[in-house]
């Protein structure tokens, strides 16, 4: 379960930076925690954690970490990857491991090579710290008077925050090339009070894990299996892309390196893609906005429900076998179905505990329905709906549907009651569940609301079976 920009408390262009999200995040069971480091004139090592170029607030470094050390295994004991988007000189990434080395301790991982034949399992990783992020260039010591950024994006504090943000909001586009999402080249700052620190650069590139890769080349090219282990990040537009041009390509890539997606830039306030794509194709890493929430934050939840809420899922074993060309997995290719969920929605209950008399309707109690749907490959994707119980608190439906599926293995059955009404239907409860850890026969099914907090009283009666298909 990955985050995205993990220490905004809002929007990607002017919210507070703060550790509170970070620490909500990591109680939710989130395992990817994404920070953006900047020079900073204050102290704590010259660093600040801020979205660069725009008119976000920063929030201290050491703060960051420390929270991160506090709440990293509250909700889970599987490792916790902070991701870098580093904008930092050579000294201030020896600031950066020093501080990281100090307040981790003996949670931070350091990897014994520099070259991986093979990603450690979580299992042997738990309560540990991994850090993945692009390792900076070591440069000869006559080149005293350039130093690399790490990742694409000048550091220089004269620039600030915003300014290329046009007097509109209204006319804001944000560009998605976002370089240091991308793993992008480095860029030289020609200024003499950044001379190189190589010895401050080995220290950084020790704490690395998991390397970021580069973008040079065409997709294919950053798209082959072989050389060092590494992860590449592309934005939700460019998946859409590659999945439509080099689907197969794709899942090869992620059987042993890591595919990082992350949200495009236009999404200012937060918002999110849908996550399937990436799953689709083998992606680890699905970055996602946690400070939003909508129904593709629902999506994440669902999936990350499985496994016991550790924040980690195993991926189905045609996403992991290197198979022949003929036998390779196609998400948009359609299977027989394999398998069929019988879902039965029996009644509903909770809502007058939880909800004031007058929240759903003035004059009258509310008229429920039930709609549930498929997410998984486009095959298997489907809706359906109960009839509408009118004026009833208590509706009882004692519905039946059926969902064939051909890859149940990546199948969210995602459930949803709303009231009713004559122009919008108001909401009522959600939640998703992943099919493959469904447990047959009636169950007790409590809902969340819009941002995913578990109500207190609301559930519903239900029944699963999910049988081979005939």
């Amino acid at each position: 379960m990955s985050g995205h920009n993990s220490y905004l408390t809002g929007n990607q262009l002017t919210s507070e930076s703060s550790d509170e999200p970070i620490i909500e995040a990591l109680q939710q069971g989130v395992r990817v925690i994404e920070l953006d480091l900047w020079p900073s004139s204050t102290k704590d090592g010259g660093i600040k954690v801020v979205h660069g170029r725009t008119l976000t607030t920063p929030v201290s470094l050491t703060r960051c970490l420390e929270s991160i050390k506090k709440s990293a295994f509250v909700k889970s004991d599987f490792p916790m990857i902070l991701t870098l988007e580093d904008h930092l000189t050579s000294k201030l990434q020896a600031n950066f491991a020093e501080m990281a080395t100090q307040i981790f301790g003996k949670m931070l991982y350091f990897p014994q090579t520099d070259s991986l034949t093979e990603f450690p399992s979580p299992e042997s990783l738990k309560n540990r710290i991994i850090i993945s992020t692009k390792p900076p260039k070591e440069y000869p010591q006559s080149d005293s008077i350039t130093s690399p950024v790490s990742n694409g994006s000048e550091s220089s504090e004269e620039e600030p925050w915003g300014q290329e943000l046009p007097d509109s909001m209204t006319k804001l586009k944000i560009d998605d090339k976002n370089a240091s999402d991308e793993d992008e080249e480095d860029i030289i700052i020609n200024t003499c009070d950044n001379k190189p620190n190589q010895q401050g650069s080995r220290q950084y590139k020790h704490l690395i894990t998991i390397h970021g890769g580069k973008s040079k080349g065409s997709l294919k090219d950053r798209l082959r299996v072989d050389g060092n282990l590494r992860r590449l990040s592309l934005s939700e537009k460019k998946l859409k892309s590659a999945s439509e041009s080099h689907g197969a390509d794709l899942i090869r890539f992620t059987q042993k390196h890591i595919l990082r997606v992350y949200p495009k830039g236009e999404r200012v306030k937060s918002s999110n893609f849908r996550p399937h794509l990436g799953w689709m194709y083998g992606a680890q890493m699905v970055a996602f906005n946690m400070q939003g929430y909508g129904k593709s934050l629902r999506l994440m939840q669902g999936m990350f429900r499985a496994n016991g809420g550790c924040g980690y899922v195993k991926k189905p074993e045609f996403l992991m076998r290197n198979l022949p060309r003929e036998e390779e997995f196609d998400p948009k290719r359609t299977l027989p179905a394999k398998q069929i969920l019988k879902v039965k929605v029996y009644k509903g209950d909770g809502w007058k505990s939880d909800f004031s008399p007058t929240h759903f309707d003035l004059f009258s109690p509310p008229d429920f329905y039930t709609k549930m749907c498929i997410v998984g490959v486009p095959a298997d994707c489907n809706k359906k709906k109960t009839s509408v119980k009118m004026d009833n608190w208590y509706p009882v439906w004692d519905e039946e549907f059926e969902f064939p599926l051909t890859v149940p293995e990546l199948a969210l059955l995602r459930i949803e009651v709303k009231d009713k009404d004559q122009t919008k239907d108001d909401f009522a409860g959600q939640t998703c569940l992943p099919v493959s850890e469904l447990r047959h026969g009636f169950r007790s099914v409590p809902l969340y609301d819009q941002k995913g907090r578990k109500f207190k009283s609301v559930k519903l009666l239900m029944r699963f079976q999910l049988e081979d298909f005939i």
